[in-house]
């Protein structure tokens, strides 16, 4: 641009001069006629401003990110009970004990051996033992009291033989409170024993973990 507007500038006092010297001519006078007219047309276009530039468009918006939300964490899993040897047997039929007895049966040695003692041996550790020694309704309270602590103890002592500890066996004479069958009054006595049989019994609770 400004070489275009020092050319102009040139040219116009190259006319200038030559104006002095050819004004009398008529040819020259239309050549400096349009000549002025050039000169007058390049100043102004070299003089015009140029156009502003044109605005950039806003960049676009960054697109809107997405809220995820996070799955919720799974259930924890069910902790399973720990196992127990929890157990309890009753005398029945011929593990009863005889009318007026205390001592074991056979059959009844048979089911400590086998319900009990079997039992420890499932027990991690024993937290309890319980021995019940119940009586029929013959006899006084006091004295069938007496007969069913005697029977529990026949019990634990069977027990403690078979390698049970003693000081975790503990034994609870239950008179004739609890009874397991009721007979009515029958004249025949021994009917009556016979029947109240079930009644004079030992019930033995363990309670223990699993191993």
């Amino acid at each position: 641009m400004w070489c275009m507007i020092s050319g102009v500038e040139e040219v116009a006092r190259t006319t200038s001069a030559r104006h002095a010297h050819d004004q009398e001519d008529p040819l020259n006078k239309l050549k400096l006629a349009i000549g002025s007219a050039v000169l007058s047309l390049l100043a102004s276009c070299a003089t015009a401003p140029e156009p502003a530039p044109q605005p950039q468009p806003a960049p676009a918006p960054p697109p809107a990110q997405r809220q995820v939300t996070p799955p919720p964490p799974p259930a924890p899993a069910p902790v399973a009970a720990p196992k127990r040897c929890d157990a309890t047997l009753a005398f029945q039929k011929d593990e009863t004990f005889p009318f007026d007895r205390y001592a074991l049966t056979e059959a009844a040695k048979a089911r400590l051996d086998r319900d009990v003692i079997g039992k420890l041996a499932d027990c991690s550790s024993v937290e309890a033992v319980v021995v019940e020694g119940h009586a029929d309704r013959i006899g006084s309270q006091q004295y069938n009291q007496k007969l069913s602590e005697r029977r529990a103890d026949s019990v634990k002592s069977y027990l403690v033989g078979k390698g049970a500890d003693r000081n975790g066996i503990e034994t609870i004479g239950m008179g004739k409170t609890v009874p397991a069958k009721f007979c009515p009054d029958m004249k025949k006595r021994s009917e009556l024993i016979a029947c109240l049989a079930p009644n004079r019994r030992a019930i033995v609770s363990i309670k223990g973990p699993a191993r």
